[in-house]
């Protein structure tokens, strides 16, 4: 067993920090804590846990700059969307705080002695990704807490720092001690918790291997999952789009985050009249963009997070040039240290090519051409994810019943994709099940409980 993991800068390749991987006496004392603080949370008051909330919310905004320089050092988001993440997340313990308790009041029935009331189950363990190493945490844990339950974080090993920050943040809170635990655990360690009777559900964010394994473990001992596992989502844009307005767009929702993002644009479907004309200001626009120190303030592409997944998206780039599509840019690493990768552009992709069938994690943007909406609408299903989509058309009409039939969890009118704690998220085919944010969210780690009076 690997006795430590270890906290990379991916920009130079310098380590960071090592983190040692716990014990199973460590892991028992993690779980031990965890379920005496859900004793103690489950009975606290809507008040008390709202409380916690605003204290979170504040202690995150005192300490943004920590958070935010500490998320690009570990993982290489550019430091401005890393700022941007961290008071993401600070607005989210205040809506949550401001909106959430309606959520879970008892809610009447159409039996006049019959109501619905929101309990919560116990500690859920969560398996996070790196990609957005606060948001992906706290958009469930905030939920999770405020139903009752307690969270237990088992996160991406290479943002460990991260992690450790945000436990620092809940200790600062009136939470009670493990209600917000940290566990650094290999995969047989995750295989014990998720066994654990102490452990009452799992949510999960990453690959399909690793949501599939997990969720079969809980299902094995009868625990519910939620699952977010990525996506290949589709960017479809008509003959009648605003084609610069959808350029903007498609260039913030394939690089952000240096395309390391699940719901990022990643098929770019176009219609045939207009496709020559997207592919030249797309083209011009991506090399527009500044990369280089994640660090400094002007920087829009930062290196991808670890040396293993920047060699995957290569291949996966290469295998799609053997299958017949056309480079127009980039498709190489660049030279040099840090795992950089040259922002890329494939165009005449078809649905039989891996930059179609495969999920890219990275800069890269595959274009494919449709011969009319219909068609579009054939090739985005073409999928074995359905995550989110993106539809750009001058007609409401015709995106809405695009939009319509769509298969995903999410679309995305003219406009750039977005999580927000006002509209829940999550996916459908192997993109996942289960949703996250707004009151499906906060319901999904709830046990929801029929009191029934006077019943004859």
């Amino acid at each position: 067993m690997t006795e430590h993991v270890l906290s990379r800068n991916p920009a130079t390749g310098e380590i960071l920090a090592r983190y040692p991987l716990q014990s199973p006496a460590e892991l028992e004392q993690a779980l031990t804590k965890s379920a005496s603080a859900f004793a103690l949370w489950q009975r606290s008051s809507m008040d008390d846990r709202v409380h916690v909330l605003r204290q979170l919310g504040e202690q995150i905004r005192l300490r943004e700059n920590d958070l935010s320089r500490t998320i690009t050092l570990e993982m290489g988001k550019p430091i401005a969307q890393a700022r941007a993440e961290v008071l993401k997340c600070a607005n989210l313990c205040d809506w949550y705080a401001e909106h959430g308790p309606a959520m879970l009041a008892d809610q009447p029935t159409q039996v006049a002695d019959a109501w619905q009331r929101f309990r919560p189950l116990g500690v859920i363990l969560a398996v996070m990704p790196w990609n957005f190493p606060l948001w992906q945490v706290l958009r469930g844990a905030v939920s999770m807490l405020l139903a009752g339950n307690t969270y237990l974080l088992k996160h991406a090993p290479n943002v460990m720092g991260s992690a450790t920050l945000m436990a620092e943040l809940f200790e600062a809170t009136d939470l009670p001690a493990g209600g917000f635990n940290l566990i650094n655990v290999d995969n047989d360690g995750v295989s014990v918790a998720i066994k654990d009777d102490r452990i009452a559900a799992v949510a999960v964010t990453g690959s399909v291997r690793a949501g599939a394994a997990i969720a079969a473990q809980a299902g094995a001992a009868l625990k519910k999952t939620v699952l977010e596992l990525g996506g290949s989502d589709p960017f479809i844009v008509l003959a009648d789009a605003d084609l610069d307005e959808a350029v903007k767009s498609a260039v913030i929702g394939r690089f952000q985050n240096t395309g390391q993002v699940c719901m990022a644009a990643k098929r770019f479907i176009v219609e045939a009249p207009i496709a020559e004309a997207f592919e030249k200001r797309f083209t011009a626009a991506v090399q527009a963009l500044t990369m280089g120190d994640p660090l400094d303030e002007k920087t829009f592409l930062g290196p991808m997070a670890r040396a293993d997944l920047r060699d995957e998206l290569d291949g996966q780039v290469k295998a799609t040039l053997r299958e017949g599509a056309r480079l127009v840019l980039g498709g190489e690493k660049v030279a040099g240290e840090g795992n950089y990768y040259a922002p890329t552009i494939l165009a005449d992709v078809t649905p039989a090519m891996t930059a179609f069938r495969e999920e890219l994690f990275g800069p890269v943007a595959a274009i494919a051409v449709a011969r009319d909406p219909q068609h579009a609408l054939e090739i985005a299903n073409d999928s074995d994810f359905g995550l989110s989509a993106t539809v750009w058309s001058g007609n409401e009409a015709i995106a809405d019943q695009l939009a319509l039939q769509l298969e995903v969890g999410a679309v995305f009118v003219n406009g750039n994709g977005a999580s927000d704690p006002r509209v829940t998220i999550g996916g459908v085919k192997k993109s996942g099940y289960g949703r996250e944010l707004s009151h499906f969210g906060v319901h999904e780690f709830c046990n929801v409980q029929t009191v029934w009076k006077n019943r004859r």
